[in-house]
């Protein structure tokens, strides 16, 4: 990487990392800490509260894609962390659990995750395009772990509310990282006309990754609604579920540079990509075996990292194909739309998995998961990797 992709890579995973372990350091707390509000006795208000934010994601993910396309990506991004810190501290406030629902949503309304994408690509060659893509990834991947281990402790100090304040706080510091740190935008991206959205709609590559981004995030929360209580059944205490959950995340993050990059390299992006959606396929089969018996938390760890082995692949490189892919003009656009079908997934497989799980038990939840997945497969299998651009003299020059 020159050093623009470098600074531009470090600062724009800096702001998803800030902004992902301020919700991730709620998610272990929220549902019991919620039940002490006025109306928290209403397990569906709880589950409202805790799914809206994805909701007002979904919807806003393409309407702040096409304003980065036309007003800026850096723009975006400032107003997107002022709607999530003031999110936040609705929520750090909120006397009742409709209070906190109204600030969940408002956290939501801060849909960036299209603009830090649409900027990153912007700014980085697309021969490095997926490392720095991995980088975003990889920050992901390991917020979530820290959240597991920090969350317990900080709610004892700060209470919910509190970890709602911190991460407004946090959020504040993401737009200082906007401002201060990342590279000046390039300016390719300008879509002067109405028919992004159209041409992002049309074309089928596209279109096989937003089907496969929706597929591999239903998946990953369905997964999470019976791995937990597998964890419990195996012996291993809710508090200690990170021992599990950290060293496969960073050990699979290593793994998958060791593969992706090279692969990628080597022009054999296509059999790399496969293989991931091929992987986590057979973990879904493998969690069904298992299940026959009582597994135990080596197993079950052991299934996990190469489920995180292949889901970094798939973090990585998707977020970049769509970028390659997708005119300079209308990126923002393109990857409102791939970080729509995201949010959309995570919220299906919320709800599917929870209905899967109290139906037909976790196997009937991961024969689906496994389904999913096939079909993906199946629809991925056309695909080709893009050829290379260069970057722009513009944004060379930063």
């Amino acid at each position: 990487m020159t050093p623009l992709e470098r600074r531009s890579s470090m600062s724009l995973a800096l702001i998803f990392a800030l902004r992902m372990l301020g919700l991730f350091l709620v998610l272990p707390v929220f549902a019991l800490e919620a039940r002490h509000l006025p109306g928290g006795d209403d397990p569906a208000l709880v589950g409202l509260a805790m799914g809206i934010y994805g909701l007002t994601q979904a919807c806003l993910q393409i309407p702040f894609g096409l304003a980065s396309d036309r007003y800026g990506r850096k723009r975006v991004l400032v107003l997107g962390l002022l709607l999530f810190a003031a999110g936040s501290f609705v929520a750090a406030w909120a006397p009742t659990l409709l209070g906190l629902v109204a600030g969940r949503a408002l956290q939501g309304s801060g849909a960036i995750s299209a603009a830090v994408t649409a900027l990153l690509a912007d700014q980085t060659r697309d021969s490095v395009r997926t490392k720095a893509m991995a980088l975003v990834g990889g920050s992901i991947g390991l917020m979530f772990a820290l959240s597991l281990v920090l969350s317990p402790l900080l709610n004892s100090l700060l209470g919910l509310n509190g970890i709602f304040a911190l991460t407004g706080g946090l959020a504040l510091g993401g737009i200082a990282v906007v401002l201060w740190w990342v590279p000046a935008e390039s300016g390719v991206q300008v879509d002067q006309g109405r028919g992004g959205l159209l041409q992002v709609l049309r074309t089928p590559a596209l279109l096989r990754l937003n089907f496969g981004v929706f597929v591999l995030h239903a998946v990953q929360l369905g997964m999470w609604m019976a791995i937990p209580a597998l964890l419990v059944q195996a012996g291993l205490g809710k508090d200690q579920h990170w021992t599990v959950y950290l060293p496969a995340v960073l050990g699979s993050f290593v793994l998958m540079g060791g593969t992706l990059f090279p692969m990628e390299r080597r022009g054999h992006l296509r059999l790399v990509f496969l293989f991931a959606v091929g992987l986590i396929t057979v973990v879904q089969l493998a969690l069904l075996v298992l299940l026959r018996g009582q597994p135990s938390v080596r197993e079950l760890s052991v299934v996990l990292f190469f489920f995180f082995w292949g889901f970094n692949i798939l973090e990585a490189s998707q977020p970049s194909l769509v970028s390659k892919l997708a005119p300079p003009a209308v990126r923002g656009a393109a990857l409102g739309v791939y970080n729509t079908l995201q949010s959309l997934g995570l919220f299906v497989g919320g709800a599917m998995g929870g209905w899967l799980v109290k139906s037909v038990g976790p196997q009937g939840l991961f024969v689906a998961c496994a389904a999913g997945m096939l079909l993906w497969l199946v629809v991925a299998w056309p695909m080709q990797a893009p050829a290379l651009r260069p970057l722009t003299p513009a944004a060379k020059a930063g």
